[in-house]
């Protein structure tokens, strides 16, 4: 399928799961807010899933021995857009990731993105972008997990960017358990030739960090190990 074919299928099936909305306000209506997001759960499971199969990306996934029944941080490199959807198939259920505020303006990514307690960042805006944090602690406290992209943007290559300043704070604020995340090859089904292609990419799901047991100085360096930990699974064959 070509790149203009793929772009206009996708466009009827983002039409589509826009509809969907219809019935996940039903359902918070009448059946309460815990059953809407079990809805909002079903429903981001089978967009990411459906998202990586009609690319045609082989997707292998490690180390999903590594995830725990607890809410958490995942902390991953990105790549590419499509590491939304990989990362939620390959941990089998959806987080609230922090996104720049640019996503606020997809329409119907940005819908159901905000149902799954996702948070959009303005970076340029400081008090905001605390408040946004803030917003995204209080998820994890209510036993919601997060997702973050601690390089701010996309790499659109192989390589992982350096962290910004104050990213991981999301874990420990409320003492969360951190899970690095390392994906490797999305850029190729979308970024390195400006078009979308088959590609074969690996998601690997490293051991958890307990932040709650970590001593000052590895608190201090934290973004550095995990940054390592990403890296170095990143790498391996």
């Amino acid at each position: 399928m070509t790149t203009i074919l793929y772009g206009i299928y996708y466009f009827f099936y983002m039409i589509l799961l826009g509809m969907k909305g219809i019935k996940y306000n039903f359902i918070r209506k009448f059946k309460g807010e815990a059953a809407a997001y079990d809805y909002v759960k079903k429903t981001a499971l089978l967009w990411s899933n459906h998202t990586i199969k009609s690319i045609g990306i082989n997707l292998e996934i490690r180390g999903q021995e590594n995830l725990i029944d607890e809410p958490c941080l995942f902390v991953a490199n990105h790549q590419s857009l499509l590491d939304i959807p990989a990362l939620i198939v390959a941990i089998n259920k959806p987080v609230g990731f922090i996104g720049k505020k640019e996503l606020s303006k997809i329409p119907v990514l940005s819908k159901w993105m905000g149902r799954s307690k996702s948070i959009f960042l303005d970076r340029e805006n400081v008090r905001e972008a605390i408040k946004s944090m803030n917003e995204g602690i209080e998820n994890i406290k209510k036993g919601y997990s997060m997702a973050i992209f601690p390089e701010g943007t996309r790499s659109k290559s192989d390589n992982v960017l350096d962290f910004k300043k104050g990213s991981l704070k999301l874990a420990l604020k409320p003492l969360a358990p951190i899970i690095p995340v390392s994906i490797n090859g999305t850029y190729k089904s979308l970024e390195e030739h400006n078009r979308v292609r088959k590609a074969d990419v690996i998601v690997t799901i490293n051991k958890p960090i307990y932040t709650k047991d970590l001593s000052k100085e590895e608190i201090s360096n934290l973004s550095v190990t995990v940054r390592n930990i990403i890296i170095d699974s990143k790498n391996k064959k």
